[in-house]
């Protein structure tokens, strides 16, 4: 998470076993990544990543990386993943984006950071709203989703997952299958995340 009142983020440490994490095995950064909290731990080998997120998304507070394994299978062919249904479109606003391949100079001289940079890099060029679009699969690596809220991120990594597993098996079903409908996205996004949303409880 990043708390910019506070200029600071936090993040789990590296090869940490889950089980053995706490909270107070988190480590703590300044918003450039340099650690400002004495500790043992190292912060996440990924952190450069997350710091690049949250310069370029401001609205973003919170990044999520895993490597699923549906979302995964998504990034190692290189394709987006296809909007095909109500379930997807509930929460990412048309097909999520995969990267380029990073470079071997791109990989070689400053890997976490410039997977951070084609991310950013991507949805710069696809016009795309971090918001709307809260997930992206990385070529040949894996996913990341973020939120507004930690709980929005994990909620988002969750979901990216199933709907990879759905699109996959809706390709294995009909292999012509098109992309869904653009009225019936329209509805399923905005009628939870529009202007006019009505979904749920007020």
């Amino acid at each position: 998470m990043v708390d910019r009142d506070l200029g600071v983020i936090v993040i789990k440490p590296s090869g940490l076993s889950y089980e053995k994490m706490t909270a107070e095995s988190m480590v703590v950064t300044d918003l450039d990544g340099v650690p400002i909290v004495e500790g043992q731990l190292n912060p996440s080998s990924d952190l450069l990543t997350h710091v690049i997120l949250y310069k370029h998304f401001p609205r973003v507070n919170a990044v999520v990386h895993t490597h699923s394994k549906w979302a995964v299978c998504w990034a190692q062919t290189g394709r987006d993943i296809p909007a095909y249904g109500t379930t997807h479109a509930d929460t990412f606003y048309g097909s999520v984006p995969c990267t380029r391949v990073l470079s071997e100079a791109e990989v070689s001289e400053a890997y976490e950071a410039n997977t951070g940079h084609v991310i950013v890099e991507t949805f710069t060029e696809r016009n795309l709203d971090p918001l709307a679009m809260p997930a992206v699969i990385t070529a040949s690596h894996g996913p990341f989703t973020w939120g507004t809220t930690i709980e929005k991120a994990v909620e988002h990594s969750i979901i990216l997952d199933e709907v990879a597993d759905m699109a996959y098996h809706s390709e294995v079903l009909n292999k012509d299958l098109p992309a869904m409908q653009q009225y019936l996205l329209d509805k399923h996004y905005n009628r939870k995340h529009g202007k006019d949303a009505y979904y749920g409880q007020r």
